[in-house]
């Protein structure tokens, strides 16, 4: 393990079919007025709002309706929500759906009282906030971004043309985080997906990232691998409860900060995916796995023995080959070079996307040659991973991901 680090995750996790059961008893310790934040509506279709609502009722308290937050949360949207909690005196923010609702929440909970510009100091100079905030409670409906458990809030300015993150302290964490695995099972498939490989990437975000031996590196592999197995069921029978609980508890764990700990992370394939997302509007999950496989090409023999490591610990390449002799009559171990050995695993990380799924081209997704340039330049380049990429590259990147 490298350098000095603190782990600090004040987040009540609530897991299993029954989790719901909980949300009463937590309403209890917050004020009276209560403003519910969700989507498009799907929760009233499949009986969720239903369920938060007989809680709250229960609980007694004022609720505030706060509709409508979209896939990509707009900053504008965020002001709408601030609005809403300074009026009505909010005491607890409790966004029901999946990470961009959390997402929302946090944004609206640092900036409703904020004097200075919130998008200014929290998203473009990546300040602390200094006002009071709002606490925040989670019901999760899609997995993915583990925002239920970490203080990470992504969020799109249009009128600046930008979509960035944001990853507040442990005040900003929720407080309580409800996890029902049968919720999740009302998400489309494209959409489950989408949120498989958003968890895969967190994982490979901090795992590719320097060489050290730690114990934080073991612990991703085995994240990996279970996503990796749960995910295969999943994407045959979303019904498969073991498959989605497996796959809910991993998305939590993949981006709570623990794995963090002891080392740094790339991120860059976020930053690319963003820009997508921005241009496009296109799903978060689907942006990062247009473009990680060229990226992870691109870099790849920059951190060559995490790569290596990655297709022997993770997807079981093995370093010996075998090829007939001269007389096909024996046979004569040969083992691969390091090259071979990374190629080979993101060849494995290929083929698991195709079977699960996932878009495999940005030009899916809405990247043409006529918004190549305005995706590239929206695109923050971090001084961080094992490379730091130039425009350049980065317009390259793009192009093979197309």
């Amino acid at each position: 393990m490298q350098g000095n680090f603190t782990y600090n995750n004040p987040t009540k996790l609530y897991f299993g079919e029954d989790a719901i059961g909980h949300l009463t008893e937590e309403l209890n310790n917050y004020g009276p007025t209560v403003m519910l934040s969700y989507g498009g509506g799907s929760i009233k279709r499949n009986g969720i709002y239903d369920a938060v609502a007989a809680a709250l009722r229960e609980a007694g308290k004022t609720v505030v309706e706060d509709a409508g937050v979209m896939p990509n949360p707009t900053y504008e949207k965020v002001l709408e929500g601030c609005r809403r909690v300074r009026d009505n005196k909010v005491d607890l923010i409790l966004a029901v759906g999946g990470g961009s609702t959390i997402d929302y929440a946090k944004a609206v909970s640092a900036s409703a009282y904020c004097e200075d510009d919130a998008w200014e100091k929290y998203w473009v100079n990546q300040g602390t906030p200094s006002c009071p905030t709002v606490p925040i409670g989670a019901v999760l409906t899609m997995v993915g971004t583990g925002s239920e458990m970490n203080g990470g809030s992504v969020i799109t300015n249009r009128k600046e043309g930008f979509k960035r993150g944001k990853v507040f302290g442990p005040d900003l964490y929720p407080r309580f985080a409800i996890l029902n695995p049968r919720f999740t099972m009302t998400v489309p498939q494209y959409q489950m997906v989408a949120g498989f490989f958003d968890i895969m990437s967190h994982l490979m975000e901090q795992y590719f990232a320097g060489t050290a031996d730690c114990t934080t590196d073991y612990i991703n592999e085995g994240l990996m691998r279970s996503l990796i197995h749960s995910s295969r069921i999943a994407a045959r029978n979303p019904q498969d409860y073991e498959a989605r609980a497996n796959i809910m508890w991993t998305a939590t764990w993949a981006l709570n900060t623990l794995l963090k700990c002891g080392k740094g992370g790339d991120w860059e394939v976020h930053q690319i995916g963003h820009a997508i997302g921005l241009v496009t509007d296109a799903t978060h999950g689907m942006t990062l796995a247009s473009v990680s496989l060229p990226y992870y090409r691109h870099v790849m023999h920059d951190g060559l023995h995490q790569f290596v490591r990655f297709a022997e610990n993770v997807w079981g390449v093995r370093r010996e080959m075998t090829q007939p002799d001269g007389n096909n009559a024996a046979r004569q171990a040969e083992r691969k070079s390091d090259e071979q050995m990374a190629t080979e695993g993101l060849a494995c990380l290929e083929q698991w996307m195709k079977e699960i799924g996932v878009v495999m081209h940005s030009r899916e997704l809405g990247v043409t040659e006529e918004n190549l340039q305005q995706v590239a330049d929206a695109v923050l380049i971090l001084p961080v991973g094992y490379r730091t990429l130039t425009r350049d590259e980065v317009l390259e990147i793009l192009k093979e991901s197309m």
